[in-house]
């Protein structure tokens, strides 16, 4: 093989190594990872789906999971759908903040953002735009 060659095939090969290990190596990882969450799923998990509902595993089949996102309502799904098991100490979107919301609100009860103050200069509530 001439030098030449060698070359210009060097930064194909190249190319092929950083795509393993950039994207290849990366998504099979996160692959076999979820499939193990899946079959690991048991009655009593507390899990969310990849569209975002939350819901407790009542019974798993083969490839299906019977979930309850409210009492007495039960819905199958595939397991491929179960997104990620919620641990106890984890908390939905929007449940960890609610002295926040409460404390951004004015005598009237009305909800008063950051913007609207700067754009009034904080002058009162009778003239502030919601």
């Amino acid at each position: 093989m001439d030098m030449g060659q060698l070359g210009s095939i060097l930064p194909l090969i190249l190319l092929v190594v950083v795509f393993y290990f950039l994207l290849i190596r990366p998504q099979r990882k996160r692959q076999q990872e979820a499939a193990k969450m899946q079959n690991s799923l048991a009655p009593g998990s507390r899990v969310m789906t990849t569209t975002g509902l939350f819901a407790t595993v009542v019974a798993v089949d083969n490839e299906d999971v019977v979930l309850e996102v409210a009492p007495g309502i039960e819905t199958r799904w595939v397991k491929a759908a179960i997104g990620r098991v919620i641990t106890p100490g984890d908390a939905p979107a929007g449940e960890d903040e609610p002295e926040a919301q409460e404390s951004d609100r004015d005598d009237d009860g009305k909800e008063e953002s950051e913007a609207t103050v700067e754009r009034n200069g904080d002058q009162g509530s009778s003239t502030k735009q919601s």
